[in-house]
């Protein structure tokens, strides 16, 4: 066989670029339907990957909002997109379509980590019937060791005193409190979890609360976002484990603190954490090819509770603190109604959320400014479904923008300002707003939130009983310009707490 003539390599060349430009057209086609959302121009391939800013999404969907309207749609690489904006868009697809826009797309870099469709957790499973027994078994576990409960309550305000030593440790001089936020938040899902808090320097702890950090790093930015639509790029030797390797070292930890328990769990006796308990559902579970309880699962679900419970919780109070030094008048009155309602020795309980209406707004007000989550966690239409009027065939990935609900100009007084008043009423009493949805909304709402809730109301309250922040003397005033990430959050700042 002779070799290709230059002639042969030109053919080849273009027979390679006509298959792959039909290709392009099929993964396209859906563009073309009628009733179809708007959306720029793609190029061949790439799609509109150049038109999104992969460090900050949210600029580019305001942008392209402003144009095409609440409801538009991207081709990201061959993946068929659509981004919904806006309180009307939002609710009419989560919650009036919810049964047909509640599945997940398929992740690429979590299957070639080794979590395929049916050990992918609560998060991120596809909606079905594995996901069903995840998630009913995490919202039952989570009542089961006190959700609802004093007992819960009771290890939330333990942990809450102990976070005020660490703060009164600083006698008044700056520092940062994220580190603290962390442990204390970390130390609430641990006892869920693990059935057990730890010391604040304890170095397990410590390495524990840094692997989550790297874990969230490594899912956030352009490198994963691309990976996950672009998934050949995966193939490339050795990238992966670059650029995930904390997943491996955190799967490494969440193994150690398994098999501790399978060495010690005592099947007579009730089950002391979530971990105890899923390993009964997986012995109970083997030899039933049907059934989800599987170890890669009990990695997913841990993982995912002490990942998400604890960043998502910390960061929102980070993000409460930095707003009470910049906001020194709010403070001063979420502080006269704890000593109105509390005073200043009792600890706080849930049961004074009721009688505390302007705390409670201010709770809300952060999580709403704050925005932590903006484009919440991609959904997928499990079958042709129409939003806004506009057909969404079955298959498409959904961006639901809940930065754009919780910022709605329709909606808030002072959307971009941090504003209490958004939830009172003339009279001061509290109001529910149907645009607020941190949590997402719909069957894939975030199942922690009402662990979330009472640990904002626990802390925060805890903390301001206490102690009276403020930016240190001759620094800047911080900004309250979020950094995108996995979540948003406020760029690093120090801050003073001197005892009241």
């Amino acid at each position: 066989m002779g070799l290709l003539t230059g002639d042969d390599l030109v053919s080849l060349a273009v027979a390679m670029a006509i298959f792959l430009l039909l290709v392009d057209l099929m993964h396209r086609r859906q563009r073309w339907a009628p009733h179809y959302p708007p959306g720029p121009m793609a190029l061949p391939g790439l799609g509109n990957l150049l038109q999104v800013d992969f460090r900050d999404p949210r600029r580019s969907y305001h942008q392209l909002r402003r144009r095409y309207g609440d409801v538009f749609s991207l081709q990201l690489a061959w993946t068929p997109v659509v981004v919904l904006n806006g309180l009307a868009a939002v609710r009419e697809a989560l919650v009036t379509c919810g049964e047909d826009t509640a599945d997940r797309p398929h992740v690429a870099t979590l299957e070639h980590l080794g979590f395929g469709p049916g050990s992918q957790g609560v998060i991120m499973a596809p909606y079905g019937q594995a996901w069903r027994e995840q998630r009913r078994f995490s919202m039952s576990m989570l009542r089961t060791f006190g959700l609802g409960k004093k007992s819960l309550e009771h290890r939330v305000t333990e942990e809450a005193a102990c976070l005020c030593a660490a703060f009164a440790d600083h006698a008044g001089c700056p520092f940062s409190p994220s580190v603290l936020l962390n442990k204390a938040v970390g130390n609430v899902i641990t006892s869920l979890t693990f059935g057990r808090r730890f010391e604040y320097d304890d170095p397990r702890f410590l390495r524990l609360l840094h692997l989550t950090e790297t874990v969230l790093e490594a899912d956030s930015g352009t490198v994963p976002s691309v990976l996950n639509v672009v998934p050949v790029l995966l193939r490339i030797p050795g990238l992966v484990d670059k650029v995930f390797s904390g997943h491996k070292a955190f799967g490494d930890m969440l193994l150690e603190i398994v098999t501790e328990h399978r060495m010690t769990r005592d099947p007579a006796q009730p089950p002391r954490d979530m971990t105890d308990a899923y390993l009964a559902e997986v012995e109970k579970a083997k030899g039933n090819p049907d059934s989800s309880f599987n170890d890669q699962n009990l990695y997913s679900v841990i993982g995912e509770l002490f990942v998400a419970g604890m960043v998502s919780t910390s960061a929102t109070l980070v993000w409460a603190l930095l707003l009470m030094i910049l906001h020194p008048e709010v403070q001063r009155r979420v502080q006269q109604e704890i000593d109105e309602v509390i005073g200043p020795v009792r600890q706080p309980e849930m049961g004074d959320q009721a009688n505390m209406p302007y705390t409670t707004a201010v709770v809300h007000e952060v999580q709403r400014f704050a925005a932590i989550g903006p484009l919440g966690t991609p959904h997928m239409t499990s079958q042709d479904t129409k939003v806004q009027g506009f057909l969404i065939p079955k298959g498409t990935v959904l961006f639901t923008n809940l930065s754009s609900v919780l910022k709605d100009e329709a909606v808030w007084e002072k959307p971009f300002r941090f504003h209490p008043g958004h939830f009172l009423d003339a009279q001061g009493r509290f109001v529910k707003q149907e645009a607020f949805m941190p949590f997402s909304a719909g069957r894939r709402a975030c199942l922690g939130e009402p662990l979330a809730r009472m640990e904002l109301f626990l802390f925060f309250t805890c903390l301001l009983q206490r102690f009276s922040f403020s930016v240190p003397a001759g620094q800047p005033r911080p900004s309250d310009h979020g950094i995108f990430g996995t979540l948003v959050t406020p760029a690093p700042y120090q801050l003073c707490a001197v005892p009241r």
